[in-house]
């Protein structure tokens, strides 16, 4: 090891307990590393990254020798950029300089005085070019003048980069650099492509000797939750200590399990956990559904404490959450992606390590396509009056068990017939944006507006979080990747972005009482652990005000007026909205509505149908319309029979009318 190392092979830095440094930079010792490696000229501190893939660097923070056109300038040089499928002139996926000599180089300005330790390099996202560095070095320096080169011992480090262009690689400074600025000089690159790369630079800011001002940490949340990345057993001893912590309203379950066997928990909160209290709403946000877009994941679990802290204090708003609202967290619904991500890290995951199940299935796909069904029985139905606008029915090849349908999927879609959702939230990451459905175009076109009968409601959902997210409602922030949101107020419907055949929201919309969005949370699919107080400042508002639109439209019991028993499967009609709900198994329903004045009728098999005129406010609590339903005559006559009783008077006499009605109507046939 006292040897100089004329090249730096990355692989050879114990990547796997960096990873793990790079994750919980906050409780970071140098334990973490076998004993072997304690003396290791590598070994280096817990730096965080400057944030060239979270945005936090700006673009004029990024400059270059070079660039081949405005897409591939330096601004694009960051850590898992994504581009377009045009490879626009703005948004393509990485610098690339415009000559391929040993002379280019990226490079970024830290603003403060920097122990740099660190450089993560990528190759070009792109599906039409293979591009990436193989070998580069790294200068540092105070004035952009004077560059000092890493040196191990005497020599110049070369550093090896990649051999592909996606798989992040990790090059630790054989000592910490300290200065403002860093440059990577690719020496080797591609031989069949040009220089070009996404990196990002890990390091520690310094306090400046010259300020006079007392050093002030970065501004994050008063807030004491748990704030690092929970693997699988971490999660669930933290579940179960908020759960022994408000044992009152709050209690653990399991939906299924993984295919490799990690159960899928669920927190639930509620005044009366377990049941399903008639009248109160229930509510779910699912979180890992791509286990390596993790920030969803930890928002919940600190969603979790938060709620069980500030009920404990008293805080009105979260006890009338409570007390009104039964709420369902499931923090992965991935759990096997994750582990995978998990143990990569933060910054070496790369955009799509731990996506997928273990089995390989996109559980953004994965939900049975009832969109399609839906369609063809539009345009093949002559008589639109026996067409069906909700509750479609799973097909059956889907339901067997050869269909590649994800355990995890099944798990979820069995909880989704469980229990009578009426508000959903799946948190997802890669974006700042909120989509709503439908997800997927009637013709399989790459993308079109494709909206659902409840199309203004749905935007209202959306805007709601998107509004109330610091970070999507800044005007001057930067686009993540290859789309400018912004312009669309950061909410847009999700077939209009790019379509998605069985998705959770159109699913859960087309098959259940259930509205859901989709959060992309945002641009850093895995932020750093220093990263997450600030995450979760600027999602807390948004997290608790969606919920609470859960209470925003109609509600009511669907009653037998004799028995007064509750009527399951009734079926609730909006006029004008051309999409119906049903009556849970007590009678209760809850149907989301924008403010407005509303015409409702309810059927059920046996009883005469009833309407009856609804008005919406603008509060924060929903209409109260209950509705009491008559049984027909044959209904009544058919219950009676079936117990062996006798025939009320009444009902007699009603019956004969009935026969009588009947016989007046037909038509006579003269000889």
């Amino acid at each position: 090891l006292k040897q100089p190392f004329p090249v730096c092979p990355a692989a050879a830095l114990n990547v796997k307990s960096y990873a793990l440094i790079t994750k919980q930079a906050h409780n970071v010792s140098f334990s973490l590393f076998p004993s072997s490696t304690l003396n290791h000229p590598f070994a280096f501190s817990e730096c965080p990254p400057l944030g060239l893939e979270s945005l936090k660097v700006k673009d004029s923070q990024i400059q270059a020798s070079s660039y081949k056109r405005m897409g591939l300038g330096p601004h694009r040089g960051r850590l898992n950029i994504q581009s377009g499928v045009e490879d626009g002139d703005i948004y393509d996926g990485a610098w690339c300089a415009e000559y391929k000599d040993q002379n280019q180089w990226l490079q970024i300005d830290a603003k403060k005085l920097t122990r740099f330790t660190a450089v993560i390099l990528q190759g070009r996202g792109s599906i039409w070019s293979l591009d990436y560095v193989e070998t580069f070095k790294v200068q540092v320096s105070n004035d952009t003048i004077k560059w000092k080169p890493c040196m191990n011992a005497t020599e110049e480090v070369v550093f090896e980069g990649n051999k592909d262009s996606e798989t992040p690689v990790l090059a630790i400074l054989p000592e910490p650099a300290v200065a403002q600025y860093i440059r990577i000089n690719p020496q080797t690159w591609f031989k069949n492509g040009t220089i070009c790369l996404r990196a990002e630079i890990m390091g520690c800011e310094l306090p400046d000797p010259n300020n006079i001002y007392p050093w002030q940490a970065e501004e994050g949340t008063k807030d004491k939750l748990d704030f690092r990345h929970h693997n699988y057993k971490e999660m669930r001893k933290l579940m179960k200590s908020v759960n022994e912590m408000c044992p009152d309203i709050t209690r653990i379950y399991s939906i299924g399990k993984s295919y490799m066997g990690l159960k899928l928990y669920v927190m639930e909160i509620s005044d009366n956990p377990g049941k399903h209290e008639l009248g109160e709403p229930e509510f779910r946000y699912v979180a890992g559904m791509h286990g390596n877009e993790v920030l969803g994941r930890e928002l919940l679990l600190n969603l979790m404490e938060y709620i069980c802290q500030e009920y404990k204090r008293g805080n009105q708003r979260i006890v009338h959450l409570v007390e009104e609202t039964r709420i369902h967290l499931l923090p992965s619904m991935n759990p096997d992606g994750y582990e995978m991500a998990y143990k990569k890290g933060s910054e070496l995951a790369g955009w799509s390590l731990g996506r997928f199940s273990y089995e390989g299935i996109d559980m953004n796909h994965n939900f049975a396509d009832l969109n399609t069904i839906m369609w063809d029985a539009i345009e093949l139905e002559t008589d639109k009056s026996k067409l069906i606008n909700h509750y479609f029915p799973i097909p059956e090849h889907y339901t067997s068990e050869e269909a590649m349908v994800a355990s995890e999927t099944r798990a979820v879609i069995s909880w989704m017939q469980t229990i009578p959702f009426v508000l959903s939230a799946n948190l997802h990451g890669g974006e700042l944006v909120v989509t709503y459905p439908f997800d997927m175009t009637k013709d399989w076109a790459p993308k079109e507006h494709t909206p659902t009968p409840d199309e203004s409601f749905f935007r209202w959902l959306a805007t709601v979080y998107a509004s109330t997210n610091h970070v999507m409602s800044d005007p001057d922030r930067r686009p993540c990747h290859n789309e400018d949101f912004l312009r669309y107020n950061n909410i847009i419907n999700g077939a209009n972005w790019h379509t998605v055949p069985g998705s959770m929201n159109d699913f859960s919309y087309l098959h259940t009482n259930c509205f859901e969005v989709t959060v992309e949370l945002s641009c850093d699919k895995f932020p750093h652990a220093s990263e997450l107080p600030i995450e979760w400042e600027s999602n807390k508002e948004s997290l608790l005000v969606y919920m609470e639109q859960v209470h925003r439209g109609i509600k009511g019991v669907v009653k037998d007026r004799d028995t007064e028993a509750g009527i399951a499967d009734a079926i609730i009609k909006v006029d004008d909205i051309d999409h119906h709900i049903r009556s849970a198994f007590d009678g209760d329903f809850w149907r989301l509505l924008n403010p407005g004045d509303y015409d409702v009728t309810v059927t059920a098999e046996g009883y005469f149908p009833a309407t009856q005129s609804c008005r919406v406010e603008y509060e924060h609590y929903p209409t109260i319309c209950d509705f009491h339903l008559t049984k027909t005559p044959k209904q009544r006559l058919r219950e009676i029979l079936a117990k062996g009783g006798k025939i009320p008077k009444d009902l007699q006499l009603r019956l004969r009318q009935l026969r009588i009605r009947k016989l007046r109507a037909r038509p006579v046939n003269y000889v």
